[in-house]
């Protein structure tokens, strides 16, 4: 609820497909270039690590923007780090993530939310709405760098796992600040719809939270969020033509 101490962010929530493309035909595909023959193995270890950068400069940012906004408790519980140790969820960062992968299934993915305690902002519901918008901007920020990456390895000549880390980490990084803004509690976009409700409403609102993950799933399951992942798609061939 509103005021309360403690209060999670909602972690950067990822599901990344990974099933079945080899990445010869994903550069191919996606530059008009010669087909570049990257190895299955070399490409689960590329997403892993673009996802767990991801996740946790996602989440890092959050505690960040908090302390700037007058909450310090991320940075007093030692968050404020890029070592992805204080980040890790055993159940949402390796055991789930782990599984999937070994199943052939999409990559899901989480870290440990970074608390914040909103009754230390002098503006609750505006400071809440900053600092929401602070995980979604690092990870789209991620994915300039990305895409700048793939076209120095295309205009260099770079061996081609460089381009596919350019590509793959742009498209995670988009997929996650696009999924992150939907307006579902505890995702990032809901601290935004609380900012602009009637401080009521906004109560009542955020109270949903306790069935966010189970509306998220199920969702995710019955495909509603495919648009999203093809919005991301769409937008990094765009930048990297």
């Amino acid at each position: 609820m509103i005021g309360r101490a403690g209060r999670h962010w909602g972690s950067g929530i990822l599901m990344l497909s990974v099933g079945g493309v080899p990445g010869s035909a994903l550069l191919s595909l996606v530059t008009g270039q010669v087909s570049l023959y990257v190895p299955r193995a070399l490409q689960i270890v590329l997403m892993v690590f673009v996802l767990y950068l991801a996740i946790v400069v996602h989440e890092v940012a959050h505690g960040y923007v908090a302390n700037l906004r007058g909450d310090p408790t991320a940075k007093r519980l030692g968050r404020l780090t890029l070592n992805p140790l204080p980040h890790i969820d055993i159940f949402g960062s390796i055991i789930i993530p782990a599984f999937m992968i070994i199943s052939g299934g999409p990559i899901i993915g989480w870290a440990k939310p970074v608390p914040v305690d909103i009754r230390r902002f002098k503006d609750p519901l505006g400071d809440f709405a900053i600092t929401s918008l602070a995980g979604p901007v690092s990870n789209t920020l991620q994915a300039l760098v990305y895409v700048l990456l793939f076209h120095a390895a295309s205009s260099l000549g770079w061996p081609g796992w460089i381009l596919f880390l350019g590509y793959i980490g742009a498209l995670i990084n988009l997929i996650l600040a696009i999924f992150n803004m939907i307006p579902i509690p505890p995702l990032d976009g809901s601290r935004l719809v609380a900012a602009v409700l009637p401080t009521r409403l906004a109560v009542q609102y955020l109270s949903i939270e306790r069935f966010g993950f189970i509306i998220i799933f199920g969702l995710l399951w019955l495909g509603a969020f495919r648009i999203l992942f093809r919005v991301a798609e769409g937008l990094v061939q765009t930048l990297i033509r």
